[in-house]
């Protein structure tokens, strides 16, 4: 199955059969902390056939209340906080970063090819952002370190006739971006989260993040960048899923 939501995981999450629930929650959680997290009102659910801690009623109400720099709220509609990340499935590609090959090409003056030191000689950026999943849940305050794909855009000399940015990945996914969306601080590409190398299943060895999108957006398995003067749908988009993927527009389904 391709890559229908990127964010992989890193986290804390158990595959006890049902009667082995209790133990598996009293392994992670120590008596106190447990008793502590229930008192603030986390919850522990089953989620694709594992345990996963989210957050409570005040947390989620919190973040609801904060607001960005653009004015939106912290939190979505319609998100839960999970605590700890998700894997969402996809085919891996090759995690090795001696293999590793990103192509910046299409609608640029100066296409390149970068291997895995080549992107670590770029200028570097480490930024804590929040990440939003199309299912239902939210991670906050994810720290991905990487290299802002304006910078590479700036590189290789995108063309004034580009409005859009295709995401290559293992296995032909792609997904689609609007290149100011692409463009923005926010946006990049990420080899390490939460100050660990990336896991296989975040995406290793290098992955997008683009956060103010849905994460089926942000393609793991990275191999290339390519600016288009024309959108072209991704593979979930030609399946049914938003063009755009707005979180706060609760852009889910086209």
């Amino acid at each position: 199955m391709r890559d229908k939501e990127t964010l992989g995981s890193q986290g804390h999450a158990w595959p006890p059969a049902d009667g082995q629930r209790q133990h598996a929650v009293a392994t992670l959680f120590n008596r106190r902390s447990f008793v502590r997290n229930a008192l603030a009102g986390t919850l522990i659910t089953a989620l694709g056939g594992q345990l996963w801690a989210l957050g409570g009623d005040e947390e989620i109400e919190q973040m609801r209340r904060l607001k960005r720099s653009d004015g939106r709220a912290r939190l979505p509609p319609g998100q839960k906080i999970l605590q700890a990340l998700k894997p969402m499935g996809g085919e891996p590609g090759d995690a090795d970063p001696g293999q590793f090959s990103l192509r910046v090409h299409g609608a640029v003056r100066s296409p390149f090819i970068l291997d895995y030191q080549g992107l670590l000689a770029m200028p570097q950026v480490e930024q804590g952002v929040d990440v939003h999943c199309v299912t239902g849940w939210s991670a906050m305050d994810q720290v991905f370190k990487g290299v802002r794909i304006s910078d590479l855009a700036e590189r290789a000399g995108v063309q004034s006739a580009a409005r859009h940015l295709i995401l290559e990945s293992a296995y032909g996914y792609t997904a689609n971006i609007l290149l100011a969306e692409a463009l923005a601080p926010t946006s990049m590409l990420a080899y390490r989260l939460n100050h660990r190398a990336l896991a296989r299943t975040n995406g290793a060895p290098v992955r997008a993040v683009i956060p103010d999108l849905y994460f089926w957006k942000s393609a793991k398995w990275i191999t290339g960048l390519r600016f288009a003067t024309r959108d072209e749908a991704g593979y979930w988009e030609q399946r049914g899923y938003h063009n755009h993927a707005d979180p706060w527009r609760e852009e889910r389904y086209g």
